[in-house]
């Protein structure tokens, strides 16, 4: 496995729209691994492919420790409900948004053997995979955020909070 760059807003490709992958060949494999490794060494909970400058309909996520999840080519099902939170985005270093996401999803897509599965997410996991799945669209959370504050804001309004 190795470490792969992460790209940043200002890169061109985070705002294009993904092609398909097709077969889950050993190569997909290697590259779904290193963005697992790449997500974890970033402290992230989810990393889609063009942010490490591949332009396939793929993403990792990982909401908890030790939990995680490998779509390839992926279709959201159903949306429901709402939910307002901050996101940040290993793509848009130093800040935080406040985005509203559906509060449930049903997403399918083939594993990292090429299975097909389905799955439904509620709450944080449902905002983890939307974030993620927008990244294939070319959209960023700073296109659906109501508000946008530095870390160190949003950190300072926390601390305001207890």
């Amino acid at each position: 496995m190795a470490l792969r760059n992460i790209v940043t807003d200002e890169d061109p490709i985070l705002r294009k729209t993904c092609r398909p992958v097709g077969e889950v060949t050993p190569r997909i494999q290697m590259i779904l691994d290193d963005m697992v490794e790449t997500m974890r060494d970033a402290n992230g909970v989810g990393l889609a492919a063009p942010q490490v400058g591949i332009m396939r309909r793929m993403f990792v996520a990982e909401p908890e420790p030790e939990r995680v999840y490998y779509f390839v080519d992926p279709e959201m099902i159903s949306l429901e409900g709402e939910q307002e939170g901050t996101e940040g985005c290993l793509s848009v270093p130093g800040y935080v948004g406040t985005v509203t996401r559906p509060e449930k999803i049903v997403i399918k897509g083939k594993d990292r053997y090429g299975k097909e599965k389905e799955f439904t997410f509620e709450g944080f996991d449902a905002v983890v995979m939307c974030h993620e799945f927008d990244h294939l669209e070319g959209i960023l959370y700073t296109d659906k955020a109501t508000e946008m504050f530095t870390a160190e804001e949003a950190e300072a309004a926390e601390e305001d909070a207890k």
